[in-house]
């Protein structure tokens, strides 16, 4: 939760900068090479702890779920 705090004041302190760049291109450079690009890497990397553990629920509620039909199955006769 808080590394989405860091990220939205980031936003803001880059932007800030672009903004104060002499032309619109140099302006878009400074937010994409200070901002855009290496937050979305630290994004992506921070997230991938929880990337996993929603994906091994997701694996262990399907087992579950199989094991729950393979009993139905198995006690109609």
């Amino acid at each position: 939760m808080y590394l989405y705090l860091v990220a939205i004041a980031w936003v803001y302190v880059v932007l800030l900068m672009a903004m104060t760049e002499g032309s619109f291109i140099a302006g878009l450079m400074t937010f994409f090479f200070y901002c855009a690009f290496p937050l979305s890497i630290i994004l992506y990397v921070m997230g991938t702890p929880q990337r996993k553990r929603k994906r091994h629920a997701a694996e262990k509620a399907k087992r579950l779920a199989d094991a729950e039909a393979a009993n139905d199955n198995s006690s109609v006769p």
